[in-house]
Formats: structure tokens, sequence, C-alpha cells
């Protein structure tokens, strides 16, 4: 009979707007569409995503995020199509879904990866509650407008760590490690390691190097120096997506939610090629036309 699966289309992208029909009837040929969607953060889940065995992402890594977040505690995995730019998380394109059309939607297995995601509570100066939300890449406290170095001080397990002056910090999960983390200078994790990864941004000190922590742990940040901005200021921001403003005296929380996210991975693909072929990693330098 083929699995149930639910198509969230990006509509903004043209590419996959043009394809959703194509994809739609790849379903069909091989199990039962229960409903296409607009994937947009803000519509509530859609009602057939109950019922469906799969989830079918058309767009670019940032729509799978938002999905994900979207679908987050419903255990329906989630299938990326990349339409974006770079798709290190959306990890087929419409030919590698066409050639495996037939075991992605009919009865064969799935190879998926469940992923851990981040839990972040912001609470006030008082210690009363005032934010939370989940993040899937990274938990990043900018400094926002003026611009105007920032300080946080930083606990892990309760224990006492630096003060960081500078533009802010980055904690990044496993996945999250090659997006915003990888360009401030901070570490690759294998999507399978039991780690988060904690970068500065541009710290104000030749010495505050990057960290990886256990999965586990309790990471606490509190703000004595923020920017204040009526058009912007110092802020927590989920997968690039999520932004919270921050003040003087806020305390931000940020542990492993218990809660995972189910990847359909493309069996055709690997992660280290994925690194060499999209990241270059360890390429060398290319030589300028006609130098030696």
């Amino acid at each position: 009979m083929g699995r149930r699966v639910v198509l969230l289309v990006n509509h903004d992208k043209p590419g996959a707007r043009a394809a959703a029909g194509d994809v739609a009837d790849m379903v069909r040929a091989h199990g039962e569409l229960t409903g296409e969607h607009d994937a947009r953060v803000s519509a509530p889940v859609p009602d057939c995503c109950a019922d469906a065995d799969l989830a079918v992402v058309l767009g670019g890594d940032g729509t799978l995020l938002g999905q994900a977040r979207r679908l987050l505690g419903t255990g329906l995995p989630l299938l990326g199509v990349n339409f974006g730019k770079l798709g290190f998380l959306a990890e087929f394109d419409l030919d590698a879904l066409t050639a495996q059309a037939e075991g992605l939607f009919g009865d064969g297995p799935l190879q998926v990866r469940d992923l851990h995601v981040l839990r972040a509570e912001v609470r006030d100066g008082s210690g009363a509650p005032r934010f939370e939300g989940v993040a899937i890449n990274e938990a990043v406290v900018t400094a926002g407008p003026p611009y105007r170095m920032i300080g946080l001080d930083l606990r892990i397990d309760e224990q006492p760590g630096p003060t960081s002056s500078g533009d802010g910090l980055i904690i990044a999960t496993p996945l999250g490690s090659t997006a915003y983390n990888l360009s401030a200078g901070g570490p690759i994790l294998t999507p399978d390691a039991d780690g988060i990864a904690i970068t500065p941004i541009a710290a104000h000190s030749l010495s505050f190097r990057p960290v990886v922590v256990g999965g586990s742990a309790v990471i606490e940040l509190r703000l004595t120096r923020v920017n204040e901005d009526n058009g912007g200021g110092t802020t927590l921001v989920l997968d690039g997506q999520v932004p919270e403003r921050l003040h003087s005296g806020d305390t931000l929380t940020v542990r492993r939610d218990g809660r995972t996210i189910p990847f359909v991975q493309n069996p055709e693909a690997s992660y280290w090629r994925t690194l060499v072929g999209k990241f270059r990693w360890a390429a060398a330098p290319g030589l300028h036309e006609g130098g030696g």
C-alpha cells in the first residue's frame, strides 16, 4: 500500500512550487498523499499530519528547520528536498528523490536519524520566566544595534566559567555545528556526537576559544551588559528565525530538550562527502589564473 505522505511546500521558492505537482504524483504512484500544505512556520500543524507516516518538505535548509520546530513532538519523520542554496540538512534533490521514490514512498525501510534539539529559557532579573523556545541548529546571543560589545557571564552545570566580552555567543547542536558556529570558527561535530558547541562571536580576548561540552550539560548565561535600542538591541535568535530581545540582568538557560526530531537520510549520500563537496573541507587554495 505504501506510506501516507504529507507534502509541505515553501511557495516562496519557485523551484519548490513548480516541483510540487511532480512530487505529489511520485507519492501517489507508490503510496498515499494525505495532503499538501504551505510550509509557513506560523501556520498550525495540518490535521493530516496526524494520519501521515512521512512529511516531505520542499524548500531549503531554513524551510526544513522551520518545519522541524513546527512538527516537534509529533514523531513524524521529515524528508527534505533541497530547492535552496546549500542543502546540507535537506539531503535530497529532485533527481535523488525521483530515483529513490519507490523505496521512500512505498513499503521499503527508511534510513532515519533522530536528532536532539536545544531548549532555551529566558528569565528576567527577578527570576520570572519570560520566554522559552527550541532550536535545532543553534541558540545565538547577538549584540545587536548599536553594536557595542556586550558582557555575558557563563556557567556550565552550575560551575562558574569565563565572562565573555564581544559580539555574542553561539550554542550549537552537532547538526548546527556546520552552520553559524562554523562561520564563527567553532568546531565541527558529527551528527551522532553527544555534545554541544559553545563558540564566542568576536570575543575581546585571545584566549576565549570554542569549547565542546557534554550533551547533558546545562549552559547558563547572565547578561551583564547589553545594547538597548528601540530598533533592535541585544537579542536571542533561535535557528536564525525566532528572535527574543534580551535585557541587562536576564538569564538565558540552554539545555537539551527531551524530544528528538527524526530526519530521513539519503542512503546514497555521505556526511564526509558533503563536507568535502559543499564546504570544501580541507581543500587546497586555488591558484590565480596565470599565476605560479
